[in-house]
């Protein structure tokens, strides 16, 4: 017979293990792309592709008393043309497991797929801003700053082809983000902020700011490279803006059974169908920076 105390390293195999909660690796702050850029759909009957046509400008003239009009101009036209494409998830999951693992972490498995395609379509979308080419700004390894973005800007709405419509929106990840931050806060220690946009920045972050009348996101699914270098990008925004977002068949969720695999199993599968298109190149700019992860 034993002698001493009891405690719960003698009565360990007493002891019930218990998963008290469960989640999912955190995803982005709900990626923004989707939410920016113009959304239209590829209606049932109509083929594969999306179009819109678009008519160059005319140029007009000056007439003078003795003018005879004798010279029209020519019309012309050309499309925009995009194919939604598939994209899908699957995951298979026994009956043994679904009655076996702990609840919690049972109902937070249903959350991943549609968070894995959400993912991967605002991915594509952030991919856009590395086609835009007639702007881009500092360059691999350099700190962005305000003023990168002021001209982003400014080269947008200032286009003398066609400028970019409002509203401007710029997409940047956290890294390249906290370069603006410490610009904004560089005062601190030096001189008094307490009160105005230093101090706002300071304890709100850039979040969500404005540069020369842009809106500041931040979108962490922004890609990192190896040498610590990220594509953010400035761009025009929601209808009729530089970036078109075209859905094909809407999200659909597929629920089949599968009773002669390991005793019965169930299977979800999850579709989307869409494409990303560049409407005008000159409405975007690519605000490439270096994103090294900040120390201070």
């Amino acid at each position: 017979m034993a002698s001493g105390e009891t405690t719960t390293t003698i009565l360990s195999d007493s002891l019930d293990d218990i998963r008290h909660s469960a989640r999912t690796v955190r995803e982005d702050r709900g990626g923004v792309m989707v939410g920016l850029v113009d959304k239209q759909s590829l209606p049932t009957g109509t083929g594969l592709s999306w179009k819109e046509l678009r008519y160059e400008q005319l140029t007009a003239q000056s007439v003078s008393e003795t003018t005879i009009m004798d010279n029209p101009q020519s019309y012309s036209d050309s499309v925009i043309t995009g194919t939604p494409t598939l994209i899908g998830i699957m995951t298979k999951i026994t009956d043994r497991v679904a009655a076996r693992i702990n609840p919690k972490g049972f109902a937070e498995l249903g959350k991943g797929p549609m968070r894995a395609i959400n993912r991967k379509k605002n991915g594509d979308g952030l991919a856009m801003l590395d086609g835009f080419t007639g702007f881009s700004q500092p360059g691999a390894g350099s700190t962005l700053a305000s003023g990168h973005v002021a001209a982003a800007v400014a080269n947008i709405q200032g286009n003398s082809t066609e400028e970019g419509p409002d509203p401007i929106a710029t997409v940047l990840h956290g890294y390249q983000l906290k370069d603006l931050y410490d610009e904004f806060v560089s005062p601190v220690g030096t001189y008094d902020i307490s009160n105005g946009e230093s101090l706002n920045v300071y304890k709100n972050g850039f979040t969500g700011k404005m540069i020369n009348g842009s809106r500041v996101f931040m979108d962490n699914e922004i890609t990192i490279d190896s040498s610590n270098d990220a594509k953010g990008g400035a761009f025009s925004s929601g209808a009729g803006g530089a970036i078109i977002l075209v859905q094909g068949r809407q999200p659909r969720v597929v629920m089949l059974r599968d009773e002669k695999y390991g005793g019965g199993a169930s299977e979800v599968i999850i579709y989307d169908e869409f494409v990303y298109l560049e409407r005008r190149d000159v409405w975007g700019a690519e605000l490439y920076s270096d994103a090294t992860a900040p120390t201070s």
